[in-house]
């Protein structure tokens, strides 16, 4: 599938900003099923610093600084992507997910997959989050089925309300709740998994919405999405699951960046110089097929 992607944020202060810092993860990823054809961002004021670099996951990430006193910071980003469906390798798939845990050494690439088995800022390996997953992760199952069927139980267990949680929720708040949004989603079934020494890493992007039957597509009611992917060290894949929407991810799902949790691959972050004491921010997405 072919996408023409579109992701402007806006912020609004009541007092102007007399300097503005941040940085962006907006570029979607080269990867063997995703490549991309065009990509260009903008930013008004224009910066006075703008430096595209490679953070240390291999993502694209933009820092940028603008001194010009604004009220109104717009970042317009937009990629045209082609996504084919990832494919695995069944046999890899079928290992017991005990294979899947780089701390017991039992792969011969299981440093690069380390860090993922270990927590991090936003991913606390709870209790409750290694009871959780242990249902899911019975002795000696084979990795592909634990990780489904981790994913089909929080998609089940867990109610989808954007009012549940916050973009500084833990991990414990979800579990409490049993709700939450696509990031909370993939925090818990992080913190399900690497609680029993499993590796997986957070993605963040977006997945192409599809109007119900008879509706026109709303342009810009698309959003940025977050699913994470499981190690496969048998074959060296990394198994996408989103339990959002309970399917591993397929063509419709385009990657930007990956890291330990959404801290590491927030879209948009950064920090200001100013006497403002309110702010608006608004966000507009659009994934929208290109033939």
């Amino acid at each position: 599938m072919r996408y023409q992607l579109s992701h402007r944020t806006e912020y609004s202060y009541d007092k102007p900003v007399r300097n503005s810092l941040g940085v962006h993860h907006l570029r979607p990823r080269e990867l063997p099923w995703q490549n991309v054809a065009a990509h260009s961002v903008t930013i008004d004021p224009l910066p006075g610093d703008h430096a595209p670099d490679v953070d240390y996951y291999g993502n694209s990430v933009t820092y940028f600084h603008v001194t010009e006193p604004h009220r109104h910071l717009v970042i317009d980003s937009s990629s045209e992507v082609t996504v084919e469906r990832p494919r695995y390798d069944d046999a890899a798939l079928a290992q017991p997910w005990e294979t899947a845990r780089p701390l017991v050494g039992l792969s011969p690439d299981a440093w690069a997959a380390t860090e993922f088995a270990l927590e991090s800022p936003r991913v606390a390996h709870i209790p409750e989050a290694a009871e959780y997953g242990a249902v899911s992760l019975a002795p000696g199952r084979p990795l592909g089925e634990a990780v489904t069927d981790l994913m089909q139980r929080i998609h089940r267990d867990f109610d989808y309300d954007t009012k549940a949680t916050t973009v500084t929720s833990t991990v414990a708040d979800a579990m409490r709740k049993r709700a939450g949004v696509c990031q909370d989603f993939a925090h818990v079934a992080l913190a399900c998994l690497r609680s029993h020494g499993v590796a997986a890493r957070y993605v963040s992007g977006y997945l192409a919405t599809q109007p119900p039957p008879g509706k026109e597509r709303v342009v810009g009611a698309d959003a940025s999405h977050a699913w994470l992917a499981v190690w496969v060290p048998a074959s060296g894949e990394w198994l996408a699951i989103d339990p959002t929407n309970d399917q591993w991810a397929n063509e419709r799902y385009i990657t930007v960046a990956w890291g330990r949790d959404y801290g590491d691959v927030s879209p948009v972050r950064g920090i200001i110089w100013s006497k403002a004491k309110s702010s608006t921010l608004r966000v507009a997405v659009d994934v929208a097929p290109a033939g």
